[in-house]
């Protein structure tokens, strides 16, 4: 009995782990909420979710904050332009789609472009905030670094657009779990996402000025 209430058993680390995952869900919307934070907010998310829920290292809040505003300006100019893309594209498709039978072949063609430049933008999307949290570029190679991933990792991919769309199909349908899911969806992603991002990783040299070095990511 006395082993329930030992603080370091699997329950209270589990109850410890939903609590961070609700904790940091709310702390990203909050910060959301102006819109022109929602880049800076989601590589945050990335870096605190990895790196505290998954990896144990440092403090959920402290982690976030330091991400937050070490990626502040590259992460704003990459949220608020794809904000604006996805805007311009839900647009393009549903007029392409409400025109799709009397537009003929050229019609077909639009709505054609239009899906996969969306399917593009999705995965820019999924890939940009984790590398940003992750190594330090410009955001001409942040992007270029995006599209490159996503398709030479195309089963990756796929698997985390299908588990952001679960998680946002789920946001629609209960509002609620709002405070809960972008944090899991991220903590299920990475566990694919890790696995990309591993490959780019500078492997740690054996030597006296890399041993005292915190690479918790390559764990």
């Amino acid at each position: 009995m006395s082993n329930f209430f030992n603080v370091d058993n699997a329950f209270f680390t589990f109850l410890s782990k939903v609590c961070d995952i609700i904790f940091l869900s709310v702390i990203y919307v909050i910060f959301c909420i102006p819109i022109i934070t929602i880049g800076p907010a989601s590589t945050a998310l990335y870096y605190a979710t990895v790196k505290v829920i998954r990896r144990e290292r440092g403090y959920l809040l402290r982690e976030f904050f330091k991400s937050f505003k070490l990626n502040f300006k590259r992460g704003a100019i990459v949220g608020v332009g794809l904000t604006v893309l996805f805007l311009v594209l839900s647009f393009d498709i549903t007029w392409a789609y409400a025109n799709l039978k009397g537009s003929g072949l050229m019609g077909s063609i639009l709505f054609g472009a239009f899906i996969a430049f969306g399917f593009l933008a999705v995965c820019i999307t999924i890939y940009a905030f984790p590398v940003l949290s992750r190594f330090d570029m410009t955001v001409k190679q942040l992007l270029k670094a995006a599209v490159f991933m996503s398709i030479r990792h195309i089963p990756f991919t796929v698997g985390m657009i299908i588990i952001t769309a679960i998680g946002l199909i789920a946001i629609y349908i209960i509002p609620i779990t709002i405070f809960i899911l972008p944090t899991l969806v991220v903590l299920l992603n990475s566990l694919l996402m890790e696995r990309v991002l591993k490959k780019y990783m500078p492997k740690a040299e054996d030597s006296e000025e890399n041993t005292s070095k915190d690479e918790w990511y390559l764990e």
